[in-house]
């Protein structure tokens, strides 16, 4: 009974042993292998061994990890204050150095955004800050970036999400908007002045050339005036009437008066 004891127990040690040296990795998973405190190296995916007792694993994921920096009070260059927060993705690509070269590398990436963050946004003006987040959005991943590839992360994008800008400069901003929309208007509205004035001595410089042509414009803006109702009756009186009355327009009393010249 004894014998059959003993056997048992190692049985039972064996299984614990087993047990404890069968490690499963997934695809997306990395396990960083230590024996006696000394870096052996990463293994997986899939089912291996380790040495019990003797081994120790940390397990690193690869997938893209992505988390928000918090709205930050930033003073930009032209001393405007205003409230930012951003989100930043980034994936491991050396899980050994994800474990041996920095202490919980996901904290040390969030810490070292939110500090670039803050200034890079310093450096910038208010108008950069609104109009241009793309090119802000490219140099704090590149700095951000360069910061951690020491320790085998990849930044590949953050996004300022949105700026919050103080009551006051929401409303002096408002203002400057809708006067630049007044000058824009009333440029419009003089260039088209302009061009009616041009188009409307054109039109009677021809119709002063051509015999009856201010009659027969008489005679369409009075159709276009009695068109609808109207208490109002105009008979048009025929230009040309006005020579048989003593009438001479300027025109014929010049040609009078050049010819009495040349006559002469």
């Amino acid at each position: 009974m004894a014998y059959e004891g003993l056997i048992i127990g190692i049985l039972f040690f064996v299984i614990i042993l087993l047990a404890a040296s069968i490690k499963v990795v997934k695809e997306y998973e990395r396990g960083v292998i230590f024996r006696l405190g000394r870096l052996v190296g990463a293994r997986g995916p899939g089912l291996f061994l380790i040495i019990p007792i003797f081994e120790s694993m940390v397990k690193i994921d690869l997938r893209v990890s992505v988390f928000d920096v918090p709205p930050q009070e930033v003073i930009t260059k032209d001393n405007v204050t205003t409230r930012v927060n951003a989100v930043v993705y980034y994936r491991v690509l050396d899980p050994e150095k994800a474990v041996t070269a920095v202490e919980r590398y996901d904290y040390a990436t969030s810490q070292i955004a939110l500090t670039t963050i803050r200034g890079v946004i310093g450096q910038a003006e208010l108008d950069e800050l609104l109009s241009e987040r793309d090119k802000l959005n490219k140099r704090l991943q590149l700095i951000i970036d360069e910061a951690t590839d020491p320790w085998g992360i990849k930044v590949s994008a953050v996004e300022i999400k949105d700026v919050e800008l103080p009551k006051e400069m929401q409303r002096a901003m408002a203002a400057q908007a809708e006067a630049e929309r007044n000058r824009r208007a009333r440029i419009i509205s003089a260039d088209a002045e302009f061009q009616a004035a041009k188009k409307i001595a054109e039109a009677a410089s021809v119709l002063q050339k051509e015999k009856g042509g201010m009659f027969i414009r008489t005679l369409q803006t009075i159709k276009e005036a009695t068109e609808e109702k109207a208490t109002t009756v105009l008979i048009p009186f025929p230009i040309e009437m006005l020579g048989a009355l003593g009438y001479r327009s300027e025109t014929r009393s010049k040609s009078s008066e050049e010819s009495v010249e040349s006559t002469d």
